[in-house]
């Protein structure tokens, strides 16, 4: 590479402005930087294109949308008080505004200092709150503002991880690429819920555990070098206690706890996960499978490494209601409740009060049995069998700009088909190719889907939605870009055969983005003729 720089600069020419200008373009364009600007300009591009698809017209529309008359509320009593508030009933007159409506209108200060029964966590609520303390709590592009920016950076992340963990450049851009196109990852980050959050903070410990396992394997083959060199015998493998990405692992799934509980899974996956891959780490470097280094000693280490910080990161999400004097079970022991006794009656009457409201929570959410309408059950949702519409608003001819006879505006929670069945077939054939191959960066994506996905199959009769989907999607996508990164195989294939290929991704890459396109108004509740709108619901479920 020096000496291919040095030969650019005794070519150019001795003028003083041609000399220097020549010269900075020819270091621009060498091959060393060719390769850091496609690196990073990929993942950059379709960043900048998933804020774009995110951004615009965030604040449409200027109403409460599905649960969002939940944690936009929540979010804003939660920063004023350190714990959700109550806020009004809706009036029993119809022609009266209903509290959303008067929220909506810009009266944001008629919650009470009256703790509300919460089922999540606060974190979640603590940044859409933000969001709302940055652009005011009127303002619905400040009530979306925290999912959607949140939203925009899991596109970057799946993107940087993608091609760090496959080494392609290609792979990463085009796992980033599907998931900024796709409706359900659009939706969910220009509606306020929680999942959208989750998401971010599961995708963030995703990458953490991949640069844990790439640090890990460097040093246990220096250390079995080492070893060789000495001539010592390598059966007893290190304990590692220097571990900084699997600390950040364990705190980044604290975060995801703290927004919803089913950040907890993805921490009981990927810890077990370390622990089997430093096992499989040491038996191919000649260390025991079962040695007491590999089980014995450094599993409990990862441990340590990984749960006291999550925990201590979940407790702390909390400070706000420990501070308070009224939040919801704050007084439970002096109301009446049991206090603790025997070995734990030492334990301060905060966090007795606290552990209660979180077996309320946990009670509920193992008792939510409520019919909805929209209720998915998790063993249909790889076939999208009830996305969840969260708006719908129809208007007829000459109203609100309506040029048709019949109009709506809609936000429904359908993926892109062409991406998400395409998805589901990339991950069952990457599981296939796992199983066949051993490869471990296969297994590394199907970790992911298993820990968002295989948890839920316990809940099949709880009241669950296809949107929780979205915690697992970017490794889906991943899957699809990898799978899609075998069909196009490498530079030295046959030509015709890699020709044939690239013609094929092309145009099934042309059908995803004219499908985004044409759904595009479906995720963002942009006005449409009724006959448009009707369109969209390839089966009768989804409608």
């Amino acid at each position: 590479m020096t000496s291919e720089l040095t030969e650019d600069r005794t070519a150019v020419p001795d003028g003083p402005v041609g000399s220097r200008l020549d010269d900075w373009w020819g270091r621009v364009l060498s091959t060393a930087r060719r390769v850091a600007l496609w690196r990073w300009a990929g993942p950059l591009a379709v960043t900048l294109l998933a804020a774009v698809l995110r951004l615009a017209n965030l604040g449409n529309p200027h109403s409460l949308v599905f649960d969002e008359t939940y944690y936009v509320k929540d979010g804003w009593s939660l920063v004023h008080l350190g714990y959700e508030g109550t806020w009004p009933g809706n009036p029993t007159d119809d022609s009266l505004p209903t509290t959303d409506d008067r929220f909506a209108s810009g009266e944001t200060d008629i919650f009470t200092s009256a703790a509300e029964f919460i089922a999540h966590p606060p974190l979640g609520k603590y940044l859409i709150g933000l969001g709302m303390l940055l652009f005011g709590a009127d303002n619905s592009f400040g009530w979306r503002f925290a999912v959607a920016v949140l939203g925009i950076a899991t596109v970057f992340l799946t993107a940087v991880i993608a091609r760090s963990l496959f080494r392609s450049t290609m792979v990463g851009t085009l796992a980033g690429f599907l998931l900024a196109i796709d409706g359900q990852a659009i939706v969910m980050s220009r509606v306020t819920l929680l999942d959208g959050i989750l998401t971010f903070f599961v995708v963030l410990g995703f990458g953490a555990l991949l640069l844990d396992r790439r640090r890990s394997q460097r040093r246990l083959d220096e250390w079995v070098a080492e070893r060789v060199a000495a001539g010592r015998d390598t059966l007893w493998g290190p304990v590692l206690w220097w571990r900084p990405w699997l600390f950040a692992m364990g705190l980044t799934m604290g975060l995801a706890t703290a927004t919803k509980w089913s950040g907890m899974y993805f921490l009981a996956f990927f810890a077990v996960y370390s622990v089997l891959s430093d096992m499989m780490m040491r038996r191919r470097a000649g260390v025991e499978f079962w040695s007491s280094s590999a089980l014995l000693q450094q599993a409990p280490v990862s441990f340590l490494l990984t749960v006291p910080i999550a925990a201590v990161t979940y407790v702390a999400s909390w400070t706000g209601w420990f501070l308070s004097k009224d939040g919801w079970d704050r007084n439970w022991l002096s109301t009446g409740g049991q206090r603790w006794t025997g070995l734990l009656s030492w334990v301060p009457d905060s966090f007795q009060n606290w552990w209660h409201y979180q077996s309320e929570i946990y009670g509920f959410n193992i008792g939510l049995h409520t019919p909805h309408s929209y209720q998915a059950n998790p063993l249909l949702w790889l076939v999208m069998q009830r996305p969840t519409s969260m708006y719908y608003v129809g208007t007829d001819a000459g109203q609100d700009g309506c040029t048709a006879t019949r109009c709506g505006e809609a936000i429904t929670g359908i993926a892109n088909p062409f991406i998400w069945y395409a998805a589901v077939i990339a991950t069952v054939a990457l599981l296939v190719l796992w199983i066949l191959r051993r490869q471990w960066q296969y297994g590394f994506v199907l970790l992911g889907v298993a820990a968002g996905y295989l948890p839920w199959l316990m809940y099949v009769n709880r009241t669950v939605f296809q949107f929780y989907t979205i915690a697992f999607e970017p490794f889906m996508v991943m899957a699809l870009a990898a799978a899609i990164g075998l069909v196009l195989g490498s530079r030295t294939d046959d030509r015709s055969r890699r020709t044939r290929a690239i013609i094929w991704v092309g145009v099934y890459l042309g059908v995803v983005v004219l499908a985004s396109a044409y759904w595009y108004p479906m995720w963002t509740a942009i006005q449409a003729p009724w006959d448009f709108i009707r369109s969209h619901y390839w089966l009768p479920s989804w409608l």
